[in-house]
């Protein structure tokens, strides 16, 4: 396993530092929400789970809506304290703030947290750690009314796992039909994955199947497009015409579409690889 160190840490006085090497706390993430008692039981581990290849990464993403009258400065602490989880050795890369737009026919989401591991035993690790689940229960669990979770597994990623401060990211995730079969699903992992040849400005783009169905709303279809910024991803907007293009290939096999955008923010921290 990679030992993975920080380049830079903010000092949170309500986060411990120190690591913990005993056996690891399970806890439900948020307890009033009909989740898995134990998150991380439900990460089925694969012979994909290992460090073979170097373009593998393990995408992470929660989605939370915070309750209408939770106090600003509760927000911000969640933010901050979900932030600073960065100090865990498992974590290549971690950003956790507000949503910039959020579409979808059903749900809301305000805020949102993407980070990345090397394999599927580092996100159980990073999900277990003692200092993540007291980040849970302290700052997320008292002001969330919702939640959404999806990881997988990107065997192609190009370019650095860590993510620019000032970057822009598209996130889509997608239901399937019953009746789409496995057919369906590969056809439109198919469309998704060669979005990236369509669109230029995409920086890069990993795509694939979540592992983790105990939090994902039925959605089983995941990607992140990344962008230089929001500008170029706005800019995407314009270009509706070959983008619907690519939605009409796919939505016989759709029964659900969420999308959202989200500006990493400048401050953002990173581990050294």
């Amino acid at each position: 396993m990679l030992s993975l160190r920080t380049a830079a840490r903010t000092h949170l006085p309500s986060i411990p530092h120190r690591r913990h090497s005993s056996a690891l706390l399970r806890k439900p993430l948020i307890s009033h929400f009909r989740l898995p008692l134990r998150p991380s039981s439900s990460i089925r581990m694969s012979s994909s789970d290992s460090h073979s290849n170097p373009n593998q990464i393990i995408e992470h993403i929660v989605l939370f809506k915070v309750k209408p009258d939770a106090d600003p400065s509760a927000v911000n602490a969640m933010i901050t304290n979900l932030n600073g989880l960065i100090s865990l050795d498992p974590v290549i890369h971690i950003s956790a703030g507000p949503v910039s737009r959020c579409r979808s026919n059903s749900l809301a989401f305000t805020h949102m947290l993407h980070s990345r591991y090397r394999s599927k035993t580092d996100l159980v690790s990073y999900s277990d750690h003692p200092t993540h689940v007291s980040v849970v229960s302290n700052y997320v669990k008292p002001i969330i009314e919702d939640i959404l979770a999806v990881d997988w597994v990107a065997d192609d990623l190009s370019g650095s796992a860590i993510v620019s401060p000032g970057s822009a990211l598209r996130l889509t995730v997608l239901k399937l039909k019953e009746s789409a079969g496995e057919s369906g699903k590969n056809e439109v992992l198919g469309v998704v994955r060669g979005i990236k040849e369509k669109f230029p400005s995409i920086e890069h783009l990993t795509a694939g199947e979540n592992f983790s169905p105990g939090r994902a709303k039925g959605f089983s279809i995941c990607s992140i497009a990344v962008f230089k910024g929001m500008k170029e991803l706005e800019e995407l907007d314009s270009e509706s015409e070959l983008a619907n293009e690519q939605k009409d290939k796919v939505r016989e096999f759709l029964d659900g579409v969420l999308v959202l955008d989200y500006a990493v923010a400048a401050s953002v921290q990173a581990a050294s690889l």
